[in-house]
């Protein structure tokens, strides 16, 4: 396994994972729970042979960045924003190509409207918007309670969440071969599965998208492109459609064979589409 980030930064007074592959225009790959920046894996490489420097990190509370032990802390979506914006401080980058996944759709959709000036292009897969969050399934455990699993032994917990994650792709037998324990180990054992409810779970509020959700439009004030899942189970494409309406000129494709994972189902159609729309709109 080799993970994308390779560097660390102090945001904030907090220890962020991050890595810078290539050169060219910027680009920021933004990833979304309950994964990390390895789910960009089969991606980046096309983005940095198509010329372009990209930067991927972990989100505070995920993957190798640090797991704030102060509850104080704020990972929230809107708690992440500031981390992105001290990172382009570090890399030194005024303007820059986001893709964002998942929750990362919610961090991006807050930089975008509150930082108009600095995004060149929008690229959203699978991502929340509106109220689409948490999934059907994770709204129902949530207001069951939390308890049960927040203390469950820690091989009852990895197979609960193995399932939970199985049910975010289509070609399950290849998530099992690649990346189902990269996942699984980051929130898992003793310091993940705390953090995990902490940093993540806790956190699944749509407040953090329906605040900005009457301001989409101006998203589209710069291109904008959405890929989405046909089969998505956890963000069903009809919020894509509602997206693509809400953005003005924004582009729409719907990829079949497809789950919330889309960079594990079909990486190569993906990066074939962020190559196009990034040449197209450099």
């Amino acid at each position: 396994m080799t993970h994308l980030v390779n560097q660390y930064a102090i945001i904030n007074g907090n220890r962020i994972a991050h890595g810078v592959h290539g050169e060219g225009e910027p680009v920021v790959l933004i990833h979304g729970t309950p994964s990390s920046s390895y789910i960009w894996r089969n991606v980046l490489p096309t983005l940095v042979d198509a010329g372009y420097k990209v930067h991927v990190f972990d989100l505070l509370g995920y993957g190798l960045s640090e797991r704030p032990r102060d509850p104080a802390t704020d990972t929230s979506v809107t708690g992440q924003v500031p981390i992105l914006e001290g990172l382009l401080d570090i890399w030194g980058i005024d303007s820059l190509h986001v893709v964002a996944h998942d929750i990362g759709g919610g961090v991006a959709q807050r930089f975008g409207i509150f930082s108009p000036e600095r995004v060149s292009t929008l690229t959203m897969i699978d991502v929340v918007s509106y109220d689409s969050w948490p999934s059907k399934r994770t709204h129902e455990q949530m207001q069951a309670g939390l308890e049960k699993l927040i203390k469950a032994p820690d091989a009852e917990h990895r197979e609960h969440f193995r399932e939970w994650l199985y049910s975010t792709v289509q070609n399950k037998d290849r998530l099992a071969e690649t990346s189902m324990e990269t996942y699984l180990d980051f929130i898992c054992g003793p310091v993940g599965q705390g953090s995990f409810f902490q940093h993540q779970v806790m956190h699944y509020d749509p407040k953090h998208t329906d605040e900005v959700a009457p301001r989409y439009a101006e998203l589209g004030e710069r291109p904008v492109q959405l890929i989405w899942g046909a089969d998505d189970a956890w963000q069903v494409v009809a919020w894509a459609h509602k997206l693509n309406e809400a953005i003005p000129g924004s582009e729409l494709h719907v990829l079949e064979d497809c789950g919330h994972f889309a960079m594990e189902d079909q990486p190569e159609k993906i990066s074939d589409l962020l190559a196009d729309f990034l040449k197209r709109n450099s």
